[in-house]
């Protein structure tokens, strides 16, 4: 796919370097110079330009786009404007960063494909995580439901993966579960990977070295960590 990233502070540069070592096609643009540099190497192409200027912005690429991001975030104007001539322009798919719920909300008004709340994002998982008392990683499909992996709790630790009754007692759905391994890397140094177990009937025992993966309300979770 090709992407144009417009904005290449730390949540657009991340997005720009991820996707294109991911074998995407990826156009990066940032009015400060220094930003352009940082990821020029690292995309497809790079450009130091104002998009909030009209003429400079017909100058991109983005009819061949599949996906155009306004990752501006911190100049609330800049990243409104962008928006309304890119919806001028007809483009067809965009997302837009937002870093309030007012710039959310006005974003929501153009009507485009995604507003993203990376902060608002990366508040919530870490609130969850601090809250659970336990190393968890989340991820949110809306505000009541989510998908999070943990380590198994001890207490859980030689029970079979398909005895659990998650979803009976706590509404809790087993999506996979996770094993951990280790290997030496080319430095000689030791790390940790994980994979899937592949087993769909999950009829086996949990070891120290496992993760559930499991979808479910939060609250539903929080029964659950206070049960074990």
């Amino acid at each position: 796919m090709k992407f144009t990233i417009i904005g290449l502070g730390n949540f657009g540069r991340v997005l720009a370097e991820e996707l294109t070592a991911l074998g995407h096609e990826v156009v990066g643009v940032d009015v400060e110079m220094a930003k352009v540099d940082a990821v020029k190497d690292k995309v497809t192409m790079a450009y130091r330009m104002d998009a909030s200027d009209l003429m400079s912005l017909r100058r991109l690429p983005l009819t061949e786009s599949d996906v155009v991001v306004v990752a501006i975030g911190e100049n609330f104007g800049d990243s409104i404007k962008v928006v309304a001539m890119l919806k001028q322009m007809n483009i067809a798919h965009i997302y837009a960063r937002a870093i309030d719920s007012i710039h959310a909300g006005v974003l929501q008004a153009f009507a485009i494909d995604r507003v993203l709340n990376p902060e608002e994002l990366s508040a919530r998982m870490l609130v969850h995580s601090l809250d659970s008392g336990i190393g968890l990683e989340t991820f949110v499909v809306d505000a009541e439901h989510y998908v999070e992996k943990f380590q198994v709790p001890e207490s859980l630790v030689g029970r079979r993966a398909n005895e659990l009754r998650l979803f009976e007692e706590f509404s809790l759905q087993l999506l996979c579960v996770c094993r951990g391994n280790s290997s030496i890397n080319l430095l000689g140094m030791r790390v940790s990977n994980e994979t899937v177990v592949e087993n769909q009937d999950l009829n086996f025992e949990l070891t120290t070295e496992d993760k559930l993966v499991c979808f479910g309300k939060y609250k539903d979770f929080k029964r659950f960590w206070k049960s074990v």
